[in-house]
């Protein structure tokens, strides 16, 4: 008998987190600005989740947005990163750094790796940037990280589906190959049929409107117009349906 399908659910909110919970997911990652791809939480953030969920939480560790090839003076960051999220009881974080060349910076994540434990170690979609993905996996691999998000290298799984596959059988039993991009209820199905990958990551955020009854329409606090005034929240029955639909 196969193993249960696992659901990561990608959030940025209390609230978001304790809705994944409810709606059947096993882990959720924690991040900062979705919107440009995900930064680290705050500690605040972190420990406000930690206090309201009792599933699995991993720790987005990236400390800009942008490419995954880092200063020294970030890499201290991400090791700080890494050392708090240890301290506020995370399960585990997602990391990921390249190399100029997009190849995977073995020595570096290596050093992550070994710094995190006992927690486990996601290579994030920065594996989806890197020059050769089957290189990669095996130099994930050498570093001893415990799972692989990706999209196949594609803007979503229903396109790079081929080469999730292909990172599937190449695995084996070394490292967990998780797919995410994309995957919503209706192609769920289909995609872990095509895949064989037995842990997804989604996002499944809705939009939900501001409670701002003022409003000013003239100014803008981010890179994007008009997004003061909406926020991106998971909902617990879009969980609950991804769930219905990878059990029927």
């Amino acid at each position: 008998m196969k193993e249960p399908i696992l659901i990561e659910v990608c959030v940025d909110s209390v609230v978001s987190a304790v809705a994944a919970e409810r709606g059947g997911a096993e882990r959720i990652e924690l991040c900062s600005d979705l919107f440009e791809g995900g930064v680290t939480p705050s500690v605040g953030l972190i420990e406000a989740v930690r206090a309201s969920i009792s599933i699995g939480l991993h720790v987005l560790v990236r400390p800009r947005p942008g490419d995954f090839c880092y200063t020294e003076e970030e890499f201290r960051v991400i090791r700080r990163d890494i050392e708090i999220a240890k301290g506020l009881s995370a399960d585990g974080v997602a990391l990921g750094v390249l190399k100029t060349n997009g190849a995977v910076d073995v020595t570096r994540t290596r050093e992550l790796v070994e710094l995190a434990r006992p927690l486990s170690v996601t290579f994030h979609r920065g594996f989806d940037m890197s020059a050769d993905l089957l290189r990669s996996l095996e130099e994930a691999c050498s570093a001893g990280v415990d799972r692989i998000l990706t999209s196949g290298g594609e803007p979503d799984c229903s396109q790079g589906g081929e080469m999730i596959r292909g990172l599937v059988d190449a695995a084996g039993d070394r490292i967990v190959i998780m797919a995410g991009g994309g995957i919503r209820p209706h192609n769920a199905s289909m995609l872990l049929d095509r895949t064989h990958v037995r842990e997804i990551h989604v996002g499944l955020g809705s939009h939900v409107a501001s409670p701002m009854e003022f409003r000013n329409s003239r100014i803008s606090m981010g890179k994007a117009q008009g997004r003061e005034y909406e926020r991106t929240q998971v909902m617990e029955e879009s969980v609950r349906e991804l769930r219905r639909a990878i059990q029927s």
